[in-house]
């Protein structure tokens, strides 16, 4: 038999169905999906699908002389590990959960989201999971899932695979915006607890689980209740609801949302020149899961505070006479609040410090990043 492909004769009918595009499959997740956008329903928008684009009103969410902030990002490559172990359900949240904390450390509330999703062949009983999850993760953050888009594209993915991007638009009334131009010296760094890697530095974890051999189906070394596959894969936490309050009351001078560049280069983003963050990770106990992780690659202190948010997923610059107040707020709010450190005059950047033994260093180390 030969292996060469058939040879399309002049009066071979084609259609899109046999390039591998179903517009059938397409519409009935639009279909499917419509009742998960409508349930994220929000003043300013009803969340109906179906149109060319989506309509907000941001007169009826009550803005008067609003600034749009906008924002957009994916979840790397954790998507492959959620495509790999089957476990669509909540890569959805995490999608949000990037663009949504992004808008929140510019002082904006999330006001509407579109969704990318992109794959090969579509499968709806996964693609449906995955939206589900996105609008989960709207329901979370308080923003509707005004629309989307949806691409089948064979020969673009291999069998199975998919791609996701996030799109959010935000708002804050003019003057309340944080840009980071209120940050003083002797500002209290607060950190708020992660609920694991949420979505950066997959491209190690998932080399460490292919060199190491784990086993990512059997419960966790350092947590026998939970699967190994359930902690690497934990959503993203989704802050918003916690911080706006205290945003809109001017008690955080700024912000930073922790995700590629760890604690190290993230921080320095919202500092103004002269201003120096000194973050004592002594303050806070490293999660059982970043033990692991540092662990089981050696990796060295610096690194991991350049790759990992060693559990502390957003960070705020606040005030010292607010310190007790902001900090009682966000704890009754459900959030873990650790006192990590502060500002200090020098140069632009942040330094990350800690004693023997923490992260297993075997003496006190130091890591730097000048912006």
């Amino acid at each position: 038999m030969s292996d060469e492909p058939a040879q399309s004769s002049p009066e071979t009918r084609y259609s899109y169905a046999q390039a591998g595009v179903s517009i059938a499959a397409g519409n009935a997740l639009v279909k499917a999906i419509a009742p998960l956008a409508k349930a994220t329903a929000r003043p300013g928008a009803d969340a109906e699908l179906g149109g060319f684009g989506g309509f907000f009103d941001l007169r009826a969410a009550g803005y008067s002389d609003p600034l749009l902030v906008a924002a957009n990002d994916g979840v790397g490559t954790k998507v492959k590990l959620a495509i790999d172990h089957d476990r669509h359900d909540q890569i959805g949240i995490d999608l949000v959960a990037m663009c949504v904390n992004d808008l929140i450390v510019q002082g904006a509330e999330p006001l509407f989201f579109l969704d990318y999703f992109a794959t090969g062949k579509l499968e709806n009983g996964i693609a449906e999971r995955v939206v589900a999850g996105i609008a989960e993760g709207c329901r979370i953050a308080g923003c509707a899932l005004i629309g989307g888009e949806t691409a089948e594209m064979p020969g673009m993915y291999a069998a199975g695979d998919y791609d996701l991007a996030g799109f959010c638009v935000g708002a804050v009334e003019r003057g309340q915006q944080l840009t980071g131009d209120k940050v003083a010296e002797g500002d209290v760094l607060l950190g708020l607890a992660s609920s694991g890697v949420h979505s950066n530095g997959y491209s190690l974890v998932r080399r460490l689980a292919a060199d190491k051999g784990w086993k990512l189906d059997r419960p966790a070394l350092f947590d026998s209740d939970v699967l190994l596959i359930e902690a690497l894969i934990a959503p993203t936490r989704i802050y918003v609801k916690s911080l706006l309050p205290l945003v809109r009351s001017g008690k955080i001078h700024a912000l930073a949302h922790i995700t590629g560049g760890g604690l190290l280069e993230n921080i320095p983003r919202v500092l103004p020149e002269g201003l120096r963050a000194h973050v004592d990770a002594d303050a806070w106990e490293q999660p059982r899961l970043m033990a692991f992780l540092q662990a089981q690659g050696h990796i060295e202190p610096a690194e991991m505070a350049r790759t990992f948010n060693c559990g502390v997923g957003m960070v705020l610059s606040v005030a010292p006479e607010h310190v007790s107040g902001v900090t009682a707020d966000l704890e009754q709010a459900g959030e873990t609040v650790f006192r990590i450190g502060e500002i200090r005059a020098g140069q632009r950047g942040c330094t990350v410090s800690g004693s023997a033994e923490t992260w297993s260093a075997r003496e006190p180390w130091s890591a730097g990043h000048d912006a």
